[in-house]
C-alpha cells in the first residue's frame, strides 16, 4: 500500500434543530398556552487515534465528513432528538491543522485519544421558552445555529525514538534492515526509499526501541530539489537522530562536506530539528582497507569539528551495528529515567507548604 502522510478533508458538524411554534389544543382546556418544544443539538465531529491504521490513504477516497443534524422540536413540549456525533478514525501520530487559520487543533499520539474538530450547532428554542406573565401567547421561536465547518489538513508524523538522517545511498535502509526486521528496498541507485519505514530494534528481552528511516536529502532540498523536505516532519517526534555518513561515496565527494551540507538543509527546514541531539555514524567501512579505518574516521571528525558520539560501522556486514544499538538503548533508558525523576520532583509538594 502506498504510504500517504498528508490529506485534506472537510468536516461539517450538524446544524441544531429549530424550535417549534405550537399551542396546546385539547377539549375542555381553552387557551392551553404554548407547548412548542426545543430542537435537538447538532452532532459534532471527532477525530480518534486508532492503532489499526498506518496511513491516511482512506482519506483519498472520502474527503467530506458530515455529522447528523438535530431534529426540530414538536408540539406537546417534545424536544427534538440530538444529532449523532461522527467519529473519524485516523492513525496514531496524526496532526490536524485548520487550513484557514493554520491553527493546530489536534495532535493525537495515543491509541483511543479523541479530539473535537467541529462543534455541532446549538438547538433552537420553542415558543414555550418565551412565555411570561405579560406574554401568554408567544409566537417567538429561534432556529438552531449552524454546525462548524472546517477544511483540515491531516499530517501523519510517525512515532519513533530514533530517526535516520543522511544523503541518498548513505546506507540508512541497509542499517535499518541490519538492526530490525523491517525490509525496506535497498539498491545501488538514489531514492530507493520513497516513504518512511519503521523498524523495531530489540536489544534484549523487554528492551527495544523504534527507528524511522526517511527518504534521503540532497543539496537544495529546502528549495524542493529531490524529494525535498516533505518527510522531515516525521523526525519531529524522535528523541535522537543518527546521522549516517557514507565514508566512500561513489562520486568521490568529501564525506565531511556532504555531512555539512545536509545539516544546512536540515537547519533551513527546521532550526529546532537541527538542534536535536545527533550522533554521527560513519558507514561503509567495509569499502576501505582495514588499516585506513581510523585515519578516515578521524579525518571526517576533525573536519566537522564533531564533539558528540561517533560510531564506525558497516551496515552491510552488520559490523559495529550492535554496539550502536546498545548505546542507543542505554541512552533512551537514561532519558526516560530522567523524565520520570523530573515528573516526581514536580509533583512533590514543598516541605514548607
Amino acid at each position: 500500500m502506498k504510504f500517504v502522510d498528508e490529506a485534506k478533508i472537510r468536516v461539517i458538524a450538524g446544524d441544531g434543530g429549530n424550535g417549534c411554534l405550537s399551542f396546546r389544543r385539547e377539549k375542555y382546556i381553552p387557551k392551553g398556552g404554548p407547548d412548542g418544544g426545543d430542537g435537538g443539538d447538532g452532532g459534532s465531529v471527532y477525530l480518534v487515534a486508532s492503532k489499526d491504521l498506518n496511513t491516511l490513504s482512506d482519506f483519498r477516497h472520502v474527503r467530506t465528513y458530515t455529522a447528523e443534524r438535530g431534529q426540530n422540536g414538536a408540539g406537546k413540549n417534545c424536544t427534538g432528538r440530538q444529532g449523532d456525533n461522527l467519529t473519524v478514525a485516523v492513525p496514531i501520530g496524526t496532526v490536524a491543522r485548520d487550513l484557514e487559520t493554520q491553527e493546530v487543533i489536534a495532535d493525537l499520539t495515543t491509541d483511543g485519544q479523541r479530539a473535537l474538530v467541529a462543534q455541532g450547532g446549538f438547538h433552537g428554542l420553542g415558543n414555550t421558552r418565551f412565555k411570561s406573565s405579560t406574554n401568554r401567547t408567544p409566537r417567538q421561536t429561534t432556529h438552531g445555529s449552524e454546525g462548524e465547518r472546517r477544511e483540515l489538513m491531516l499530517e501523519l508524523r510517525v512515532l519513533a525514538d530514533v530517526g535516520l538522517l543522511g544523503y541518498p545511498n548513505a546506507g540508512k535502509s541497509t542499517f535499518i534492515r541490519a538492526v530490525s526486521s523491517a525490509k525496506p528496498k535497498v539498491a545501488d541507485y538514489p531514492f530507493t526509499t520513497l516513504y518512511p519505514n519503521l523498524g523495531v530494534v530489540s536489544v534484549q528481552r523487554h528492551r527495544s526501541f523504534v527507528v524511522a528511516d526517511i527518504p534521503g536529502l540532497i543539496e537544495g532540498a529546502a528549495e524542493g530539489h529531490g524529494l525535498g523536505t516533505r518527510f522531515l516532519k516525521h523526525l519531529a517526534r524522535t528523541r535522537l537522530l543518527l546521522h549516517i555518513v557514507d565514508v566512500a561515496p561513489l562520486d568521490a565527494s568529501d564525506p565531511a562536506e556532504d555531512a555539512r551540507k545536509l545539516v544546512q538543509e536540515l537547519a533551513a527546514f527546521s532550526p529546532e530539528l537541527a538542534e536535536r541531539e545527533r550522533w554521527l555514524v560513519l558507514n561503509k567501512l567495509d569499502l576501505i582497507p582495514a588499516d585506513e579505518h581510523a585515519a578516515v574516521c578521524d579525518d571526517i571528525v576533525r573536519k566537522l569539528n564533531w564533539q558528540g558520539p561517533v560510531f564506525g560501522i558497516s551496515a552491510m556486514s552488520k559490523t559495529g551495528t550492535q554496539a550502536v544499538c546498545d548505546q542507543i538503548m542505554n541512552h533512551l533508558e537514561a532519558l526516560k529515567q530522567q523524565e520520570l525523576s523530573c515528573e516526581t520532583d514536580s509533583e512533590t509538594p514543598n516541605a514548607g507548604s
